[in-house]
């Protein structure tokens, strides 16, 4: 059994698997960091080593997050090392706090000299048992807008945006028991307006126009037989 600072620290390592890294060093041997956009995320992947690499990489992302709320959390002991003036339950507590630490764990991981990926999947693993209803929307707004616009940014800042105003929305103007909203709002404002500044050289491309649009295509071939040694 483990201590709060010790659940934060292996949240926060459990998020700083540089999976993207790992992934396009294994597949190709290359720092996928230094290709296509330059981010280590599971977009680039997909954009420079094909969509399958992708998948794979925004799944591991998603678990990441998952794990540092749902199973870490139950390795700690005791109760928490201040007063809990949430209505929530001490445990419900500990993996918001491990939330927070896995996200930021993918962002500034501790395996890549602090150069992460921008979080978007990751934050979906912590939020799928935490905001499930809110998550649900953002794919939903994700889909839509990166449907319309072939944007894969637009739709991660939009779904990112999409969250604390499902929240709102639904507490306010529909009136459904949320437990624990007034901590959970603050929470995924949070989030939302982290994934906002780890997308701020994407905002700033999509405003000059110069944004990536996806494609269905692969730029695995400009690495055919350019394996690093």
């Amino acid at each position: 059994m483990l201590s709060l600072s010790v659940i934060i620290l292996l949240s926060y390592l459990v998020g700083s698997i540089p999976t993207s890294i790992l992934v396009s060093r294994f597949a190709r041997g290359i720092d996928i960091r230094k290709h296509g956009s330059g981010n280590a995320g599971g977009t680039n992947v997909a954009r420079v080593l094909g969509w399958q690499a992708g998948v794979l990489v925004i799944l591991v992302d998603i678990l990441k997050g998952y794990a540092a709320t749902q199973l870490i959390p139950k390795l700690m002991y005791g109760p928490i090392p201040f007063r809990n003036l949430t209505p929530f339950e001490d445990f419900t507590v500990i993996q918001i706090i491990a939330g927070c630490a896995a996200i930021l764990g993918h962002v500034w991981t501790a395996f890549g000299g602090f150069r992460g990926g921008k979080g978007i999947a990751t934050a979906g693993g912590v939020l799928a048992g935490l905001a499930t209803v809110e998550l649900l929307v953002a794919v939903g707004v994700f889909i839509v807008v990166i449907s319309a616009s072939r944007y894969v940014s637009l739709g991660s800042v939009s779904a990112a945006l999409s969250m604390p105003l499902a929240m709102l929305l639904r507490h306010n103007v529909f009136h459904a028991e949320l437990q624990g909203y007034h901590t959970l709002i603050f929470f995924t404002i949070g989030i939302s307006l982290l994934l906002v500044y780890t997308h701020r050289e994407n905002i700033r491309r999509l405003r000059a126009g110069t944004e990536n649009r996806l494609t269905g295509k692969s730029l695995l071939g400009k690495f055919r037989g350019r394996r690093t040694p």
